[in-house]
């Protein structure tokens, strides 16, 4: 992609960091706990429109996280597992799956950026255009 083509949005860090990968777009909220397995990395709700996509190394685009506070365990084991995403934008910010990646770091896993970016700056992201996500909070296509 060209330098004038090249789009770029901010968000809050939650985590900074910095990742790159493809952008995957959730359509619908996930719940981490059920919804995603940790040893493959692979959506397994199958009820989620997006069943069977593979979150490993994407910059996942998420408008929330659903469901319980397992959410944090499921995001530590993607990381000890190395099938997390490289990066994650989050329409709505969630504590509790951002506990997961401090938890990771803490525990010596390579830590992965998660940002609150609005629904309206995602949107401006075609899903599977390559991005890179900056420590500052800043997400710009490659």
């Amino acid at each position: 992609m060209s330098d004038s083509a090249a789009i770029q949005v901010r968000g809050r860090p939650l985590i900074p960091g910095e990742g790159s990968g493809p952008l995957l777009r959730l359509t619908h909220p996930i719940s981490f706990w059920g919804g995603v397995d940790p040893t493959s990395g692979q959506i397994v709700d199958p009820r989620h429109p997006e069943f069977s996509s593979s979150i490993t190394g994407t910059v996942l685009a998420i408008p929330a996280a659903v469901g319980s506070s397992s959410s944090s365990a499921i995001m530590l084991e993607l990381l000890r597992e190395g099938t997390a995403p490289a990066a994650i934008l989050m329409g709505k910010a969630d504590a509790i799956l951002a506990l997961g990646g401090v938890v990771g770091g803490e525990l010596g896993y390579a830590p992965i950026p998660i940002i609150e970016v609005s629904a309206a700056e995602l949107e401006r992201l075609p899903d599977g255009t390559r991005v890179a996500v900056h420590a500052d909070g800043t997400v710009t296509s490659e």
